[in-house]
């Protein structure tokens, strides 16, 4: 496994590890999971060199973190543990959003309980609270690194004034936000933001919720109940021009002996030293696959055609729903 930095100071392997499809979520996000396969999966990613690991409180909630604390006993050393707060929810789920300083404290005490760790290496904001200013939430946030509870601090799908006011405030060690080849908006201002003030780019669903594999080749590949089929990139009308570029992903893995994933996450880390994609996995197979990207070297053709094949704007189709898509880029 090779390494990177997010921020100043801040190694982390090259590609992370995303546990949400591994407990807690259910057959409605990426198909069922098997709780002890999951922690295989996590114990041959510490195997293959992978240190980072990311969760959150909201996914189950609360199991996914009881699950990788269960994972980590005793293999601690070495590991870089993410999670993130930011939701209220209730027994039938998420409720709102809440980064009030008092929630950042209790959500931050009840991760670590949970992960059975005595510090966060690294603390998100899931989504940004339009109610709380920022600044009162990154200082909350500041004051655990001051106690020793939190190491780095973190934000997810931010805008760009609220970066630079969370930065002004406490240093940033990293923002999560989607980014893929069929997800490239945050090229335009929100990377060079981060690039500015010195931030470490994490991707989520580096390889579009599974379409980038090419491993679904149509919608009766997804589970019945997998929100997938209400993502507007997965819908009738999108589907087939969005395999379009699944298709040139292929034809560069077929030329390279490596799988779409493989091709999709090379691309993400050919794109700057500083970005860190995190592959969700719940599966050993999966996860070893994913892994191999950090040894596959893309040309420049490759990039070229790549590029051609998945421009920034040119996937079909809004990549959440109107009330997701709201929580983004505040």
């Amino acid at each position: 496994m090779k390494y990177r930095t997010l921020g100043p100071d801040f190694e982390v392997s090259a590609l992370g590890l995303g546990c949400m499809p591994m407990a807690g979520i259910g057959k409605g996000m990426y198909g069922a999971a098997n709780a002890d396969e999951s922690i295989a999966t996590l114990h041959r990613a510490i195997e293959l060199g992978v240190t980072l690991f990311d969760t959150a409180e909201i996914y189950g909630p609360l199991v996914n973190e009881e699950l990788l604390g269960r994972a980590i006993r005793g293999k601690r050393d070495g590991v870089v543990i993410a999670t993130k707060f930011g939701f209220r929810y209730d027994e039938n789920g998420m409720t709102g959003v809440d980064s009030t300083p008092a929630n950042v404290r209790r959500a931050c005490e009840g991760s670590l309980k949970r992960l059975g760790v005595e510090t966060i290496d690294l603390l998100y904001q899931h989504r940004v609270d339009p109610n709380v200013p920022i600044e009162d939430t990154v200082g909350a946030m500041g004051e655990l690194v001051a106690e020793g509870k939190v190491r780095h601090l973190g934000l997810s799908e931010a805008g760009v004034d609220t970066i630079r006011r969370a930065a002004a405030t406490h240093p940033i060690a990293a923002l999560q936000s989607e980014y893929s080849l069929w997800e490239r908006d945050v090229e335009e201002a929100i990377l060079p933001v981060c690039r500015e003030l010195g931030i470490g780019f994490v991707p989520y669903s580096p390889l579009g919720r599974g379409f980038l594999t090419g491993q679904i080749t149509s919608r009766d590949d997804l589970p019945e109940g997998d929100y997938r089929r209400n993502d507007p990139r997965y819908s009738e009308e999108n589907f087939a021009r969005n395999m379009e570029m699944v298709g040139v992903v292929k034809t560069i893995a077929v030329a390279h002996g490596a799988s779409s994933a493989q091709i999709a996450l090379a691309w993400l880390l050919a794109q700057g030293d500083d970005i860190v994609p995190i592959p969700g996995s719940k599966r050993r197979v999966t996860l070893e696959d994913s892994m191999k990207a950090a040894d596959v070297t893309l040309t420049p053709d490759d990039l070229t055609k790549l590029d051609a094949a998945a421009p920034r704007g040119g996937t079909a189709g809004p990549r959440y729903g109107e009330k997701a898509m709201a929580m983004t880029r505040i």
